[in-house]
C-alpha cells in the first residue's frame, strides 16, 4: 500500500485551506496585530515594478506562519478567489514523502488548474531540492507569487544565493520587540509624537523629556516579564509563565537542537549541539574564543564548536557581533560577541529562579535584549550591528552601529542601580566622532543628558524607555503603508 496517495494529500490540503470553502481564514490562526515584518512582506508582495518571492525567516514559534494567514486574509479581503490561494505547510509528513511537485500537481488538477495563484510554502526548508523549485517557479510562473517560511535561515541564504539572486528576498522575523509585546497585550502608550525617535531627546527639555516618561510609566512595569517570556507571540498571551517557559525549552530549543538541526545538516550528536548551546546561553554578551569553547567542554573539537555555533545562528537562536574599528587600527583576530536570540530563551534554558534578582544575570539580560533590538531595528538597512574594544585603556563599547562612510551610533549598557561612566570609558572616547552616545540604564529616573568632565553629551535612558521608543520608530515606518 503506497504511503501517500492523491487522495491522502487533498485531504490534508483541503484541511490546511478551510477558505476554500469558507472563504475565509479561521480567526484563530489569524490574529489582528499584526508585526513589523507582515508589513514588509505585503510591500513585497504588492510590488509590481518589481518581482519577489517573499522568504520569512526565524525561530520557532516566533509568528511567521500566523503572518502567513494574514497575508492570506488580507488577499481574500481583497476579493482574490479563495481556490487561487493555498498553503502547503512541507513540515507534515504526507506533504513531506510527496514531494513538492506531486503537492503541486493534486492541488492543480483538483482545486485550481490556473497557474496565475499565491503559493504560501511554510518550513520550506523541508522540501527536497526547495531552491531549485522556487527557481523553477519564478522561472515558468510569471503570475504566481510565492510567500515560505523557513527556520533555518543559513541554509535559506544559501539557497537564495545558489538560485534565488534576483529572484527572492529573506525577511527576518525576530522574535517580538518590546513595543510589539506591549502592542500585542494591548498595553498603550498614548500620544506620543509618530515621529520621535530615540536620537532626538538629547534636544528636549527636562520637562519634555519628563512628559514622555510619564506616560512610558504605564509599561515599566512590564518589562521584566517581557525579558521572561515575552519574546514569543503566543507564549507572551499564556497566562502560566512557569508553563510558557516549558513550552519555549520543548518547541523552541528541543526540536531545533534535537530535530530540526540534526535533520538539516545530518549532525550525528545532538548531545553536543545542545551542550555548546547551554554554554552560550552561560555567556551571553560576552566575547567568545572558539578555542577556549572547545577547551572547556572537553572532548568537542575546534571545528566542530564553529560547525555548531554556525547552525545555531542559522537556526536564529543566537546573534554573532563582530568588533568593529574606530581608531583605525585593524582587527586582526575578529572573536564575535555571542548573544541568544532573546532574552527569553536564555531564562527558559538556564531555569534560574533567581534570575531577575542577580544584578550580574539581568545585565546579560538586558545587553542581550538591547543588541536584539537594534540588529532587529538595522536589519533592512545597508549597515552591521557590532562591538568595540580599544582605546587608552582598551575597554570596550558594547553595542556600534556601524555606518559605511557615516559616523556611528554608540551604545553602552548600564543597567544597574549607579550606572557610572567616567571619562577614560570607551563610549566617552568616542562620542564626539558619532552620530549618538547612548547610555542605557536601569532606574526610570535615570534619564538625560550625560555632561562628561571634558563636556561631551551623551544620553542616558532607561532600558525599558530606549527599547520601547525604538520599537515606536520602527513602527512610524511601516503604519505609513496602511
Amino acid at each position: 500500500m503506497a504511503v501517500t496517495t492523491r487522495e491522502g494529500i487533498l485531504k490534508v490540503l483541503r484541511a490546511f485551506n478551510p477558505w476554500w470553502i469558507s472563504g475565509t481564514v479561521n480567526p484563530a490562526l489569524n490574529r489582528d496585530y499584526k508585526r513589523f515584518a507582515y508589513y514588509e512582506a505585503m510591500k513585497r508582495l504588492d510590488a509590481e515594478d518589481i518581482r519577489r518571492t517573499v522568504v520569512l525567516t526565524g525561530t520557532r514559534r516566533v509568528g511567521k506562519t500566523t503572518i502567513q494567514y494574514q497575508m492570506i486574509q488580507t488577499l481574500l479581503e481583497r476579493k482574490v478567489s479563495p481556490q487561487h490561494i493555498v498553503f502547503i505547510s512541507l513540515d507534515h509528513p504526507m506533504l513531506k514523502l510527496a514531494g513538492l511537485n506531486e503537492v503541486l500537481e493534486c492541488y492543480h488538477e483538483n482545486v485550481c488548474a490556473d497557474q496565475n495563484v499565491y503559493y504560501f510554502f511554510d518550513e520550506i526548508q523541508y522540501a527536497a531540492d526547495w531552491s531549485a523549485w522556487l527557481k523553477t517557479i519564478y522561472d515558468t510562473q510569471p503570475e504566481t507569487k510565492v510567500v515560505a517560511t523557513g527556520s533555518a535561515s543559513l541554509a535559506l541564504v544559501r539557497g537564495s544565493i545558489e538560485s534565488g539572486a534576483g529572484r527572492w528576498t529573506v525577511i527576518q522575523v525576530p522574535t517580538l520587540s518590546f513595543y510589539e509585546y506591549c502592542a500585542l497585550l494591548d498595553l498603550s502608550v498614548f500620544h506620543l509624537d509618530p515621529l520621535l525617535k530615540p536620537s532626538q531627546l538629547l534636544k528636549m527639555t527636562q520637562q519634555e523629556w519628563g512628559s514622555i516618561m510619564s506616560k512610558l510609566s504605564t509599561v515599566q512595569n512590564h518589562f521584566s516579564r517581557y525579558l521572561q517570556v515575552g519574546g514569543f507571540p503566543e507564549l507572551a498571551l499564556a497566562t502560566n509563565d512557569l508553563l510558557a517557559e516549558q513550552v519555549m525549552r520543548e518547541d523552541v530549543v528541543d526540536k531545533v537542537l534535537k530535530r530540526d538541526l540534526p535533520a538539516l545538516y545530518n549532525i550525528r550528536n545532538a548531545t553536543e549541539l545542545e551542550r555548546i548551546f547551554l554554554y552560550l546561553c552561560n555567556v551571553s554578551s560576552e566575547i567568545v574564543a572558539i578555542d577556549a569553547v572547545a577547551k572547556e567542554l572537553n572532548g568537542v573539537s575546534r571545528q566542530t564548536v564553529q560547525n555548531y555555533i554556525d547552525y545555531l545562528e542559522s537556526a536564529n537562536l543566537i546573534y554573532l557581533s563582530y568588533p568593529v574599528a574606530l581608531d583605525g587600527k585593524q582587527i586582526l583576530k575578529a572573536k564575535p560577541k555571542i548573544y541568544i536570540a532573546d532574552a527569553a530563551i536564555r531564562n527558559a534554558v538556564l531555569m534560574d529562579s533567581e534570575i531577575l534578582t542577580n544584578p550580574v544575570e539581568m545585565g546579560k539580560m538586558v545587553e542581550t535584549a538591547v543588541y536584539k533590538h537594534v540588529a532587529a531595528f538595522y536589519y533592512q538597512k545597508a549597515t552591521r550591528v557590532g562591538y568595540y574594544r580599544g582605546g587608552k585603556k582598551n575597554k570596550e563599547i558594547d553595542i556600534v552601529v556601524d555606518y559605511p562612510n557615516v559616523s556611528n551610533i554608540l551604545i553602552e549598557v548600564k543597567y544597574r542601580e549607579q550606572a557610572p561612566i567616567t571619562d577614560d570609558d570607551a563610549i566617552v572616547e568616542h562620542c564626539n566622532e558619532a552620530i549618538s552616545s547612548i547610555i542605557v540604564t536601569k532606574r526610570a529616573d535615570d534619564y538625560g543628558e550625560h555632561l562628561s568632565g571634558t563636556g561631551k553629551r551623551l544620553l542616558r535612558i532607561p532600558a525599558f524607555a530606549f527599547l520601547y521608543l525604538l520599537g515606536h520608530a520602527e513602527k512610524n515606518g511601516y503604519k505609513g503603508m496602511e
